[in-house]
């Protein structure tokens, strides 16, 4: 049993992925809520197939994440230090978490590029499209997301890069 990278994450989704997020969430809680893991899960919705926006859902999570308020930018505690963001193709979402300084989106498509997204990029944030990933190598791609470690050195250097 590898240890977590993560003690504390959030979730959320556009409606078209609704229902994935709900399978998702199951399987966050049945395997990691509880001994010997006990990480924080959060859900930030959608709770229904109600048509939203994803920009929207991705400000959310992306203010929740960095500890501040989505109406005046006021810093609050950190409580979470990783997000899951699914639309129905990825994309829209991640593209908007991207505009969040702070934030390393990663669209990921299968366990290669989950890991390359933490080990490389040390992503905190990760993105999927319900339309695109099966139900079984999503819930494989977030378990070794979160398992996996950024490997610094010379990709810390590239990571620095990001954020200036």
């Amino acid at each position: 049993m590898s240890q977590l990278k993560f003690k504390s994450i959030l979730i959320a989704c556009d409606h078209a992925a609704f229902s994935v997020k709900q399978q998702l969430v199951q399987h966050l809680q049945s395997t990691y809520a509880i001994s010997p893991y006990n990480i924080k899960i959060k859900d930030l919705g959608v709770y229904s197939e109600d048509r939203v926006d994803y920009p929207d859902i991705a400000k959310e999570l992306c203010h929740t994440l960095l500890g501040t308020d989505v109406e005046d930018n006021s810093k609050d505690s950190l409580p979470y230090d990783g997000g899951i963001l699914l639309c129905g193709s990825g994309i829209g979402i991640s593209i908007a978490a991207n505009r969040f300084g702070g934030i390393r989106a990663a669209l990921c498509h299968d366990n290669y590029t989950a890991r390359m997204s933490r080990e490389h990029n040390n992503a905190n944030v990760l993105c999927a499209g319900a339309r695109v990933v099966g139900m079984e190598v999503l819930k494989d791609m977030v378990d070794v997301w979160l398992r996996t470690e950024f490997q610094g050195g010379r990709h810390a250097t590239r990571v620095e890069k990001i954020e200036k």
